[in-house]
């Protein structure tokens, strides 16, 4: 059985896009794999926050994923910062990662033109990213495509931390690509994102999806009710794929093609299926709002299996480095 290991930051509760680009693959996973899914608290910090809301904004996103489908009696469901051995193991490897490598990410350079001091753990994110997967040798990690670049740099760091400390010790971890097709975010052209206010909370009461989704950018070529449209441009087609039967799927690229509705007719019907779909995520939620003790105990048994493992990774990790173990106390 491989073992999967993937992250989310912690921006509260998830949102369809999440959901059907990530979480309801990691729900399927739990089934047929050793998974561990972890609120990454630490690489949210890394960007600009408000300590205020960062412990509640963690739980909300654990609690989200709870209500999403994610079993802790199938997988192990944790906070990163609860398990200090990804800080310790993000440091030993940047002692073998080349500054080079690090510079040229591509996600690194994007966001460091947008600041006038760049930060240092701005740069050495991909290697805290190496740190969380390597630290469980998972050696299957769910990603899109725009992580690519950072898995490469993953195995990278496996092969020159191996090749000086000891051949085989860390894995190289093998994407796992999503099939979902990216969901744009409401206006139909940035990435769905909580930050530029263009998503659908997977929480959201009926009459809020309705609103949001009611003025939702469609294909652009139309600009009447009476203008043919092509589905495979129009993204609330796309979303129409995570939340529609098949036979429905069908209707809705007919009527587009052939002017046969308006795009309003075809979100109300997209509307009405994402809130029946989503109703029983909404119910657990609510029922794990009420208990937040609840949810804390079971991040806290997550923290616990999780550094089960990560200890005896770590200890030997520390040994081949030439560490000199700590001495018991009396």
């Amino acid at each position: 059985m491989a073992r999967v290991f993937s992250g989310i930051q912690p921006s509260g509760e998830l949102h369809i896009g999440n959901y059907l680009g990530a979480v309801q693959n990691w729900v399927r996973l739990q089934e047929q794999h050793d998974c561990l899914f972890c609120v990454v608290d630490l690489h949210a910090i890394t960007q600009p926050y408000e300590p205020a809301q960062l412990a509640q904004r963690t739980r909300q996103m654990a609690s989200s994923l709870l209500a999403a489908g994610l079993d802790p009696a199938k997988c192990i469901v944790f906070v990163q910062s609860h398990v200090p051995e990804h800080t310790e193991l993000s440091w030993l490897f940047t002692t073998v990662t080349p500054l080079g490598e690090l510079e040229r990410q591509t996600q690194y350079k994007d966001k460091a033109q947008r600041q006038e001091s760049v930060l240092a753990g701005l740069l050495n994110y991909p290697v805290l990213q190496t740190a969380d997967v390597l630290l469980y040798k998972a050696t299957l990690v769910p990603v899109g495509e725009d992580q690519i670049q950072h898995l490469e740099l993953m195995r990278e760091i496996a092969r020159r931390w191996n090749g000086r400390f000891g051949e085989g010790f860390f894995p190289e971890p093998q994407p796992q690509l999503t099939t979902a097709k990216r969901v744009l975010g409401l206006d139909g052209q940035a990435k769905m994102s909580k930050s530029l206010g263009n998503t659908i909370g997977l929480l959201d009461p009926p009459d809020a999806v309705w609103e949001k989704l009611r003025p939702a950018a469609t294909d652009p070529a139309r600009v009447t009710r009476r203008d043919p449209g092509d589905p495979d441009k129009c993204n609330i087609y796309t979303i129409h794929k995570g939340f529609s039967p098949p036979d429905t799927l069908g209707t809705v690229a007919h009527n587009c093609r052939t002017a046969g509705w308006g795009c309003l007719d075809c979100k109300r019907v997209l509307a009405d299926n994402m809130i029946a779909a989503l109703a029983p995520v909404r119910e657990r939620a609510a029922d794990l709002a009420a208990r937040p003790a609840e949810v804390d105990r079971q991040l806290a048994d997550g923290a616990a299996r999780a550094r089960a493992i990560a200890r005896d990774t770590l200890g030997e990790a520390r040994r081949r480095m030439g560490l000199l173990p700590a001495a018991s106390a009396g």
